[in-house]
């Protein structure tokens, strides 16, 4: 057993992207009937029981595997592993460390409930979700554990291109409109990240993350300057993917327009980039980076801030739930960031926990909403007065839990999190402005998360006699919500371990020379500037 589990370890970090790759090429081999399985015939409902069995076991296993990696992980190994067996730089490595471990157990620990809650329907909506779902989570999982920048841009299209698909999945109008949107932004975003790259490569010539920290910290004059300004146009790119204002106004419509299950997939969007600012700005453009030191922090903190503010502005502004759900994803992403653009460990720290809630309960939310929707007739997710849905009890106590923690009341986790933030900011210049801000939101959201729980639950009408609200009741859908309710609340009973490993997390960060040791090598000790000759 030692043996087989020192085999993964070794190999840990390609199993971890290999996994969904292979799961999602077994899924296109048996097929995938979709929509046509709802007919009822016999073959294609066959197919579609298998996929979902396959599906299931794979992200299971991902999930275990992940929990394995962090616990490795969090004893302070860095495992890196060198594709080909070339030593970096001049090879692709991929990187555990307690960062990047611990974002892949966050992907699973989203994905396992929605794709149970999958399996109750919206995948016979539509061709190969499981397969698409699977690109997805290699994308989303190789971007975390890349150490290599032009890699990190390569899994970035791989889960953009699954979600473009995701997002039109069950069809419609409104999500063809919004695909569009969709697609043509990240597009965009995806030309300035080769372009970024581009200057980045001019000056330092390489692309491995590590490599790259040491040689932008060499960097003096003109060469500085470049760099800098690729550091701010890939803050304009991850700032895109992440939501950041003022490059946040897809987020809403979007999300709202997705199905619940792929809405709740994409909570975990936003963090990758999230973690793609904290690896470029904190590793590559960190404190110690020399004249290129800090180059976004100028402008980080100020619009994390207003994004949160906005993005809570924009939640009671809502008129549905799904919109209300994807504005507070917003004002989260504005949080998680502020913590991130103080620079300094303990509030990077606190960012990381918070960010764990968040992305947990707003994919609990989003599933949750799809129940209310089922219930509430042709109202569907309006926050209008509708009929009473069929289950108020147990519906109403899964909103009140999920809006407390969203609005971030004691004792549970997003309470944690946002007091972890406020305290980690004292003797900060900018702690005023921090605390007025998630104070302020953190209001808001329970002012706005109230009024919609009073108008779906108290402002209701008779219903039709002919109105038949069974749907949403059925077990699965139920249990893969209260899964992410239950995991949040497993974040307040278990906070006081994550915020160690947070810490942890945070300090490693900082550990340039742990880094340049772990991925160079004796290379780490002879870099020199890029001088451009090869």
């Amino acid at each position: 057993m030692n043996s087989l589990f020192d085999f993964w370890w070794q190999h840990a970090p390609v199993l971890s992207v290999l996994l969904p790759f292979f799961t999602a090429v077994l899924l296109l081999a048996v097929g995938d009937a979709g929509g046509m399985a709802a007919q009822g015939g016999a073959h294609d409902v066959g197919r579609l029981r298998w996929s979902r069995r396959l599906a299931m076991a794979s992200v299971v296993l991902g999930l275990i595997m992940a929990g394995a990696m962090v616990w490795k992980a969090s004893l302070g190994e860095l495992m890196v592993y060198r594709l080909g067996d070339w030593p970096a730089p001049f090879g692709i490595v991929l990187v555990i460390d307690r960062l990047s471990g611990l974002m892949v157990l966050l992907t699973y620990l989203v994905a396992v409930p929605v794709a149970w809650y999958a399996t109750g329907g919206w995948d016979a909506r539509g061709r190969y979700f499981h397969a698409l779902f699977q690109f997805q989570l290699m994308g989303l999982c190789g971007a975390f554990l890349t150490g290599d920048m032009f890699n990190l841009f390569v899994f970035f299209e791989i889960l953009l291109i699954a979600s473009y698909v995701l997002l039109l999945h069950g069809q419609g109008k409104e999500r063809f409109r919004m695909g569009v949107h969709y697609v043509v932004l990240n597009l965009s975003a995806s030309a300035l990240f080769l372009i970024g790259l581009a200057m980045l490569y001019s000056v330092t010539g390489t692309l491995n993350m590590t490599d790259m920290a040491v040689r932008v910290a060499q960097l003096s004059g003109d060469s500085a300057l470049l760099a800098k300004a690729a550091a701010l146009v890939l803050l304009v790119v991850f700032g895109l993917k992440a939501a950041l204002v003022p490059l946040y106004f897809w987020l809403p419509g979007t999300y709202a327009a997705a199905s619940a299950p792929v809405a709740a997939l994409f909570a975990i969007m936003t963090k990758v980039g999230v973690y793609s600012i904290i690896r470029t700005h904190w590793v590559i453009f960190g404190a110690d980076a020399g004249e290129a030191s800090l180059a976004a922090a100028d402008w980080l903190l100020p619009l994390a801030l207003t994004t949160s503010v906005l993005g809570v502005l924009g939640a009671l502004a809502a008129r549905s739930m799904n919109r209300m759900v994807a504005y507070l994803t917003v004002s989260s992403v504005g949080t998680i960031m502020a913590g991130v653009g103080m620079f300094t460990p303990d509030t990077l720290s606190a960012a990381l926990y918070y960010a764990l809630h968040s992305t947990i309960v707003v994919a609990g939310l989003f599933l949750l909403i799809e129940l209310l929707a089922a219930q509430r007739g042709d109202a569907g997710d309006a926050l209008k007065p509708a009929q009473a849905v069929r289950e108020p009890i147990l519906l109403g106590l899964m909103m009140l839990f999920g809006a407390a923690s969203a609005a971030g009341l004691p004792p549970l986790p997003g309470f944690i999190g946002k007091l972890m933030i406020l305290q980690s900011s004292h003797g900060l210049v900018a702690q005023p402005w921090v605390w007025t801000v998630v104070l302020l939101v953190g209001f808001l959201s329970m002012v706005g998360l109230a009024r919609a729980g009073a108008i779906l639950f108290w402002h209701v009408q008779p219903a039709p006699s002919s109105y038949d609200a069974s749907g949403g009741s059925s077990l699965k859908l139920m249990s893969a919500t209260w899964a992410c309710m239950a995991m949040t609340l497993a974040l307040a009973v278990v906070a006081s371990p994550v915020k160690q490993y947070t810490d942890d997390a945070a300090a490693q960060l900082t550990d340039r020379a742990a880094y340049q040791r772990a991925v160079l090598g004796d290379l780490g000790n002879s870099t020199r500037p890029y001088t451009g000759e090869r």
